[in-house]
């Protein structure tokens, strides 16, 4: 621990390296850039780029032929750590971002579905991935809003976003059907759109219903019993895609144990039936 810590510091204690760590934490660049940009010959930037390497505040992405380097977020930094601690079979996050100008929002809120969000978001998939050595799952959201920008359908800018970044999906069935409810597509082309190969994990939960003047809206609220039509919908999807690992979720206003547990038999017996054989028990969290 305490080698470790020397190496970060060192690592910092260095004007040059301290300008390259400024000019990467907004700019994801190659080396030949970053020569221009700081005014060193190659040499130079490749030798500092090592030490920085090394002690894990820069991470590298291959990019055709190039190498693109960028700050190591924090964020990163502390997930590699929860990671290394725990190492979990499988690790997620959203299809949203929540931060923006260092200012960090208690919600996931939802992309523009456009080119230019999709090779960001890509980009930044591989950076996670490259940097913790593993793959990455991406859920996909429940969303209550939608942008006029937005040029892709959510289930294919989700499908591409595999294909481009390499990371698997975690299906969430009832997102899916709260957002199809609020924004009118159609759930089962959305299923059938992603890329079977890549879906990792599916997720479960209860929705609630909002009503307003203007119409309901739901609400993936994870504080109520999973609802027929997700049932079915996560039946369809197990046809589809064969046996997943499957969580369902109950985060607030908690029931009785037996309501639970009577919760995870129905996604086994949906399992076991569609797959026409026992299946591994379902989580609960």
């Amino acid at each position: 621990m305490e080698a470790a810590i020397f190496d970060d510091l060192t690592a910092l204690a260095d004007a040059t390296r301290s300008r390259m760590l400024l000019v990467l934490e907004r700019h994801e660049l190659t080396v030949t850039e970053l020569c221009a940009v700081l005014q060193l010959p190659q040499s130079t930037v490749s030798r500092h780029l090592k030490t920085l390497l090394d002690a894990e505040w820069v991470s590298s992405r291959r990019d055709g032929t190039s190498n693109l380097y960028a700050l190591d977020r924090e964020h990163l930094r502390k997930l590699k750590t929860l990671i290394r601690r725990f190492e979990p079979a499988l690790v997620s996050d959203h299809l949203s971002w929540s931060s923006v100008g260092g200012v960090f929002l208690n919600d996931l809120l939802p992309l523009p579905y456009t080119e230019e969000t999709l090779a960001h978001f890509s980009a930044r998939v591989a950076q996670a991935q490259d940097y913790l050595g593993r793959e990455l799952l991406i859920e996909n959201p429940s969303s209550y809003l939608q942008y006029t920008e937005s040029a892709i359908p959510e289930e294919e800018f989700f499908a591409a976003l595999a294909r481009a970044s390499g990371c698997g999906l975690l299906l969430d069935v009832n997102n899916i059907y709260v957002s199809s409810q609020n924004h009118g597509f159609d759930a089962h082309r959305y299923l059938q759109t992603l890329p079977t190969a890549a879906v990792r994990e599916i997720h479960l939960a209860g929705y609630t219903v909002n009503r307003y003047p203007e119409g309901e809206m739901l609400i993936d609220s994870h504080n109520a019993l999973v609802s027929e039509p997700v049932w079915e919908l996560y039946a369809h999807a197990i046809r589809q895609l064969g046996p997943r690992p499957t969580l369902t979720e109950w985060d607030s206003d908690l029931p009785p144990l037996d309501t639970l547990l009577g919760q995870v038999g129905q996604a086994d017996a949906i399992l076991a039936r569609e797959c026409g054989n026992p299946v591994d028990p379902v989580c609960q969290t």
